[in-house]
């Protein structure tokens, strides 16, 4: 019989014993714009040097010894069974939920109605609460407890602040969450309910992190913005790691992304480059297409401008909360990818993403989140535009819960 001992040491991935063949390979931080390299093994946010975002590097030739597809198959069911290239050293600092390994639908009858004959929804939303934001803060907040962090403080639209509560919770350390004040009911009183201090603030999530930039210093809180930190990427490239296991370590040929930070992208990109050379794939990569709101669309203006950067957006306005992000420090990751992957950048208006939200769940059976909704919307212009061919694999990220928001339909 199972002893209680046995089982916490099981959920915990053998927490208390010697770390196993397949631990983490991390060696080094990079900076992803000066190259500049830093301690894995202190706290830090963007890179001393130039400001811009850091990557965690491993030690790939060692990891490729353990983290095979052969080994893959006898290992915990969540985002951790990649724990070669995750960040966290010792298995007990492991802060896990359940996140990861979320289901990859076939969409059928949505695709046959835009005349595909491969349309996979990947849901996020089958997440600890409720979206892929899941994945970064736990990996995240899993380093920044192992790092002896005590406190955490970021800036969220809603779906970001629900994890770091969450997790911050399980891993003991105290939240500050910063949110405009206009964010959906069920995210402030998700964090409340973790016991996260919540701050409502006047503006958008730019606002929102002003105040995190101004106050974390004073406090001590270590800031867990998105990509202001190393981690949490990390978390977010699983993404990229188990649809190609969940493809049988292929790729389909098109990926589109609701973009607001853009960790989902630039995590996915940069787990491609991780697996190639850990031998699980090719050199194939999929198209990568970023679909943004009208009215907050700073990455597809900057791509059509032929920009690297994306200035700020003005104004921004969309009830797409996590499209709503007026400025991203990742933006140059982010039009990397989408152009090294032959991609593409486009909007959607606030009416399309409702009817396509209501599309997808009365032909694909799941209630997917506005920015969800966005990528059917996307993918019905880029059908109609010749962009994508009518046997191309597709896969439409729906990135969190359709309950959480105001419903697209009275």
């Amino acid at each position: 019989m199972t002893t209680l001992r046995d089982a916490l040491s099981t959920l915990s991935g053998q927490a208390g014993s010697p770390a196993p063949a397949g631990s983490s390979t991390l060696t080094h931080l990079e900076c992803t714009y000066c190259d500049q390299r830093y301690d894995a093994d202190q706290l830090q946010t963007v890179c001393p040097s130039c400001g811009k975002v850091l990557y965690a590097r491993y030690d790939l030739a060692r990891a490729r010894h353990t983290l095979t597809r052969e080994s893959l198959g006898r290992r915990r069911w969540d985002m951790w069974r990649y724990q070669e290239v995750l960040p966290v050293r010792d298995p007990a600092n492991m802060v896990s939920l359940g996140e990861g390994m979320t289901p990859l639908v076939p969409a059928r009858r949505a695709g046959e109605a835009l005349g595909l004959a491969g349309l996979l929804l990947k849901d996020e939303g089958k997440n600890p609460t409720g979206s892929f934001k899941a994945r970064g803060l736990g990996c995240a907040i899993s380093r920044a407890k192992e790092l002896s962090a005590t406190a955490i403080a970021l800036p969220s639209a809603g779906n970001a602040a629900s994890a770091a509560s969450a997790y911050g919770s399980a891993a003991g350390l105290e939240v500050n969450v910063f949110m405009p004040r206009d964010v959906p009911d069920a995210n402030r009183i998700e964090c409340q309910v973790y016991g996260a201090h919540v701050t409502l603030v006047d503006g958008l999530i730019n606002d929102a992190g002003a105040k995190v930039r101004e106050l974390a210093p004073k406090h001590g809180w270590f800031d867990v913005s998105t990509l202001k930190e190393p981690y949490r990427q990390e978390g977010k490239k699983t993404m990229g790691y188990e649809l190609a296991e969940q493809l049988g370590w292929t790729l389909p040929d098109v990926i589109i992304y609701p973009t607001g930070g853009g960790t989902g992208i630039v995590g996915m990109w940069k787990a491609f480059a991780e697996m190639e050379e850990l031998g699980l794939i090719g050199s194939a990569r999929p198209r990568m297409v970023v679909v943004q709101a009208e009215g907050c669309a700073p990455i597809v203006r900057a791509f059509e401008q032929g920009e690297r950067h994306a200035e700020l957006w003005q104004n921004a306005h969309t009830a797409a909360a996590g499209m709503r992000v007026p400025v991203a420090i990742g933006d140059y990751l982010i039009l990397d990818a989408v152009r090294q992957s032959g991609g593409t950048a486009l909007t959607v208006s606030e009416e399309e993403w409702r009817v396509a939200q209501v599309e997808l769940g009365s032909k694909g059976g799941v209630y997917a989140c506005p920015e969800g909704g966005a990528t059917y919307a996307a993918l019905e212009k880029l059908v109609a535009r010749g962009a994508v061919k009518s046997d191309e694999l597709v896969v439409l990220f729906q990135t969190g819960m359709g309950l959480k928001y105001d419903p697209p339909i009275s």
